[in-house]
Order: C-alpha cells, then sequence, then structure tokens
C-alpha cells in the first residue's frame, strides 16, 4: 500500500508541475522562446540578454524543481508542450522522454564538435550540452574538526562509524539520485552475494537520509552547503569541490551523466527552439558552464577553469550504464528501491 501511494503522489505531483507550466510556460508571440529546464540552470544575465541580440528573441526560462521530474512532465505533456525547447534530460531518465515521443529531430550545425560524442542511439532528438560525474561528496572540516576519518568508498557509507551522516537522493524524482543508484548496481550487482538490493538496506540500517532531489540534500542538509545541515556526506558531482574546496568527491563512487537538449514536438516557435539548441552549444555558453552549473563542456577544445585540475579533477573511472538497459530496468529497479528503504 506504502508502494501505491507513493506512485500515486509522484503521479499527482507530475500533473500538478505540468499545470504550472501551462501556466506560466505557453510562449504566446514569434519574438519569444520558452525553455524548460531543472532548477539548477544558471547562466550569466549577460549572455542570456547576448541570446535576444543575436536573434530578436526573448529567452524565458521555465525552471522544475529536479531532471527527473523535469522528464515526468515532458513525457506527460508530449505534442501538447508548455514551452519550446527542453535543457536538462540526462541519459538516466532520456528513454522516458523519447518513448513518449515528444521531442522533434534537430542536429545543430554543430553537432560534430564534440556533442555527437555523446549522442544516444536515436541522436537527433536530443543533443548533447554538458557532461558531469555523480560521486558522493564529504565534507573535510566537519570530519577534521571531530579528528574522525572521512569515508572512502561505497562500503564505508555503511560502516556503523558513519550511522546518519549520509544523505542521498530519492531515484523516481531526481537524475543524480538516480545516477548513484545505478552507481550502486555496478558496484553491487544482484550476481553478487546480497547485490546492490543488500547494500542498500545496509544503507538503510545505518540510517540514511533521503532527499527529494539535489538542492535539498547540498544546499539544505550537507554540512557544507548553504543550510549548514547535518549531514556532512552528500549525493553530488565529482566538480562539486571546485565550488566548496573544503570538501572531496570520492572518485571511487562516481556515475557518468549527460545532460541534453532537446526541442518540443508541438512547440509553438520551432525556429527558436533550434537556435537555443544552438545557442546552448556556442563557445560563449560552453565556457560559462564550469562556473555557472559546475559542469564540464561538450564542445571540445573549451577550457576549464585553473583551479579544476586541483579541486574537481576527473575521475579516472566511472560507471557508465547503455540507455536501453537503463529504459527496460529503470520502472523495476525504483519500484525494487522503494521496497528497501520502505518507501
Amino acid at each position: 500500500m506504502r508502494r501505491r501511494t507513493h506512485i500515486a503522489a509522484v503521479l499527482i505531483a507530475a500533473a500538478v508541475a505540468a499545470s504550472a507550466l501551462s501556466a506560466c510556460g505557453d510562449s504566446g508571440s514569434d519574438d519569444e522562446v520558452v525553455l524548460l529546464t531543472h532548477d539548477s540552470f544558471a547562466l550569466p544575465d549577460e549572455l542570456l540578454t547576448s541570446f535576444k541580440d543575436q536573434t530578436g528573441l526573448t529567452l524565458k526560462v521555465v525552471k522544475e524543481s529536479d531532471a527527473g521530474q523535469l522528464s515526468s512532465s515532458i513525457a506527460l505533456t508530449a505534442g501538447s508542450p508548455r514551452g519550446d525547447v527542453v535543457y536538462g534530460i540526462d541519459n538516466t531518465f532520456a528513454s522516458r522522454v523519447l518513448d513518449a515521443d515528444a521531442l522533434e529531430p534537430y542536429t545543430s550545425p554543430d553537432n560534430g564538435l564534440g556533442p555527437n560524442e555523446h549522442a544516444l542511439p536515436e541522436p537527433n532528438r536530443l543533443t548533447a550540452i554538458d557532461r558531469g560525474d555523480v560521486c558522493v561528496n564529504v565534507d573535510n572540516d566537519w570530519f577534521a574538526q571531530r579528528g574522525q576519518q572521512p569515508p572512502q568508498n561505497f562500503a564505508d557509507l555503511a560502516d556503523p562509524r558513519y550511522k546518519g551522516l549520509t544523505v542521498v537522493l530519492d531515484p523516481a524524482t531526481s537524475s543524480p539520485g538516480m545516477a548513484f543508484l545505478l552507481a550502486t548496481i555496478a558496484a553491487y550487482p544482484s550476481s553478487t552475494a546480497g547485490g546492490w538490493e543488500g547494500y542498500w538496506q545496509s544503507l538503510r540500517d545505518n540510517d540514511v537520509a533521503v532527499a527529494p532531489g539535489w538542492s535539498e540534500a547540498y544546499n539544505q542538509e550537507f554540512t557544507a552547503g548553504e543550510g549548514k545541515g547535518s549531514k556532512p556526506v552528500v549525493v553530488s558531482y565529482a566538480s562539486s569541490p571546485a565550488y566548496l574546496p573544503t570538501t572531496t568527491a570520492l572518485l571511487s563512487t562516481c556515475f557518468e551523466q549527460t545532460e541534453y537538449a532537446g526541442v518540443l514536438r508541438g512547440a509553438g516557435n520551432v525556429e527558436g527552439a533550434q537556435k537555443v539548441v544552438d545557442f546552448l552549444l556556442s563557445e560563449p555558453v560552453q565556457a560559462a558552464l564550469p562556473e555557472s552549473m559546475y559542469v564540464y563542456p561538450v564542445r571540445t577544445g573549451t577550457p576549464l577553469p585553473a583551479e579544476w585540475a586541483q579541486f574537481a579533477p576527473e575521475p579516472e573511472f566511472v560507471a557508465s550504464m547503455p540507455l536501453d538497459v537503463i529504459a527496460e530496468n529503470r520502472e523495476a529497479w525504483q519500484q525494487e528501491w522503494r521496497t528497501v528503504m520502505g518507501r
């Protein structure tokens, strides 16, 4: 009964989100284009202004809470979108919008300058914009103040020494939460003793907290975040320590994540939507992504901030999974996760 209630709540939340987007996201004129995205979207104001200078179009940004919920809203409104273009669909939820036939094919003139290296099996419907690696992050200062060694790997998160110190993300509503679940499935496949289900049971027994999305976990519950919460261990990104140098990403816990943009089927301003995809791939936007959203640009040759080499080195190895495998198993894995976690 708890599981049915949770599923119903997710569907109701998605419907409410869709209604909200309907109220505020429709493009109402030929001189405006509406971008639907997640709540972590951020670009300098001067860049957004430059889009209007270059195209004559006003870019209206409408934010959803997280990429998982964004994907659900896009799928539910396929063919009758509340905007023109979407950014922030990632490889863990991409099949949801592709299967719903929610996108129009489009190939940007800059697709061959790097985005094609991260293309999905249907490359004309989603264009890669940036990439990152979802990893466990730790607050070094919190542990140093207590003379305690921080956790180093997946196994440590289940160690009683770190009981009640970790916050993870709900994989049903959060794309980095889904990426972390996939990382644990790769690390503890069902063929091993206990499998990933047993690992998550050990996390539950160790009082792991679950947040609905990245913003809630990092900004509210993480001890190093804006809200100065109570959890010194959080699921975030390998690049997050570039923003908070007092933190460290555990590079043995990472899963590869790529974010995409696409033209929405039924968009009122298709040409404008295509221009937004081109804009997101432009040199100025790609160069701004690391310090605006702390992600890696996909455009070949785009420089990274100098301090990233010290504070945000790329992992030598990251887990990954084919899109069709994720699509085939995602709902079952999420349901099993809810059962294990008693949600």
